[in-house]
């Protein structure tokens, strides 16, 4: 079966796209685990040196990549370029990890005992539509690094980065069956990693529900899961913060990718004494947030990924609801939704309050004192990142530690770096990405004690 892939800034579309079956995830299975053993196998020195060169390839093709990026996810192009080198330089990061992939010795009576980090074997990284070229390499890098082949299944609405990626990967001289991607859809190549006995790992980014249901397909064969899932963010401004820096931020923190990241911090919490003020400065910086031409280097942000995901973000802003102000997008084709900030006294109600919308729609709410942050912050069943600006350097580390979510910022928005680990709290994950210790993730710790003391 073939999927239309659309151009979300024209709702034209750019290329038709096979999906593979169950039959052709099986084949791809079994080509990954006929590769893992070489693989495995292969001198540390030898596969960091392939990590390298698939990275020089990433980076010989790094304006290829954004290019199809802005024609596949309608991500402005300063993005979508970002993105290219953040797949280049998450694949460098883990070249170094074969070399250092380190176990213990541990001091024991009678002997030596010594541990070893094995890889896995086959893992599947499930990526989504929202970024599909980073998300991919989160997965992908280390697990490659570790000594296991791989799997990328990518989202049905955004294949070509991914695809374009495997090409290069051949390209920079990696063994057939080492990194394979595998278009198709979710219920079917998806599901079928998920089931598979073969694959034993599975790395999914994505919606809570799905992720939910993924968790219990792996259970009954004990699969390793890493689940990075839903969010919704706080992003909590105290009155002795520098509000004319915070007021600027806060779009961005809302509206890059429009709207479409779990880490978006879409509920922003206002102390009350300089909530109007804050209001008043927030204002300028939501209207004057550039929306359009993805292809313009002066866009800030794109078209949302698809119509269906369009009409679901309109249904959080129906008429007559409390929209403080908007700012503005393009009339005609593609997948407009202009960034609209609401604020009501009664936004507990508001399902914009509780739900994750995925796109361009942020809450302003006042709070009175610490306490009263750290108590609306948490009353979510997500945790993933959030932002704490103050001057107060005290409590931005109590709030820090207070509010639940696994990604925070005091006086900024940063949420990942590849050098730190990435993942949530609560029902926004299970486990880590990124970082010096992702490794372990796709590992099993073995350990060995050798008899030293004659019976």
């Amino acid at each position: 079966m073939d999927f239309d892939v659309i151009d979300p800034a024209t709702g034209e579309v750019v290329e038709k796209v096979p999906l593979a079956s169950a039959a052709e995830t099986d084949a791809a299975v079994a080509r990954a685990a006929k590769a893992f053993p070489a693989w495995r196998e292969l001198a540390p020195g030898d596969r960091a040196r392939l990590l390298r060169a698939f990275a020089d390839r990433v980076d010989a093709h790094l304006e290829e990549l954004a290019g199809l990026e802005v024609r596949n996810a309608g991500h402005p192009i300063g993005q979508a370029r970002w993105e290219a080198g953040n797949l280049r330089d998450v694949i460098e990061y883990y070249a170094a990890g074969p070399e250092r992939l380190l176990g213990q010795q541990i001091p024991v009576p009678g002997g030596i005992n010594i541990t070893f980090a094995e890889p896995l074997g086959v893992v599947g990284v499930i990526v989504p539509w929202n970024f599909p070229m980073p998300i991919m390499g989160w997965g992908m890098a280390p697990a490659l690094a570790a000594g296991n082949t791989v799997i990328v299944k990518p989202a049905e609405l955004t294949p070509l980065t991914a695809r374009r990626v495997g090409e290069l990967a051949l390209e920079a001289g990696l063994p057939e069956g080492v990194l394979q991607v595998l278009p198709g859809a979710g219920p079917v190549a998806g599901r079928r990693l998920v089931d598979h006995p073969d694959v034993r790992k599975i790395v999914f980014t994505g919606s809570t529900r799905v992720g939910k249901e993924i968790m219990a397909a792996c259970a009954p064969g004990v699969k390793r899961l890493t689940l990075e899932l839903g969010g919704k963010s706080a992003n909590i401004v105290f009155a002795d913060a520098d509000l004319e820096k915070a007021a600027a931020a806060a779009p961005g923190a809302v509206f890059d990718n429009a709207g479409q990241d779990c880490c978006a911090r879409s509920r922003v919490l206002v102390q009350r004494p300089v909530y109007d003020r804050f209001m008043e400065l927030l204002e300028p910086a939501v209207r004057g947030f550039t929306v359009g031409d993805p292809r313009s280097p002066a866009t800030q942000m794109g078209p949302l990924i698809s119509a269906a995901h369009l009409a679901k973000v309109a249904s959080y802003v129906p008429e007559g609801s409390p929209v403080a102000f908007r700012g503005t997008a393009p009339a005609g084709p593609g997948h407009w939704f202009a960034p609209t900030v609401l604020a009501s006294p009664d936004h507990a109600a508001l399902p914009a309050w509780h739900e994750e919308i995925f796109g361009p729609v942020a809450l302003v709410v006042p709070f009175d004192d610490e306490a009263d942050a750290v108590r609306i912050a948490n009353d979510t069943p997500y945790g993933l990142s959030g932002s704490i600006w103050t001057r107060d350097l005290g409590r931005g580390l109590r709030m820090a530690r207070a509010v639940e979510a696994g990604n925070l910022s005091v006086n900024s928005h940063s949420s990942v770096r590849y050098w730190t680990p990435f993942g949530g709290f609560k029902q926004s994950g299970l486990g880590r990405e990124l970082g010096p210790d992702a490794l372990s993730a796709f590992t099993e710790t073995k350990n060995v004690f050798i008899a030293t003391e004659e019976s």
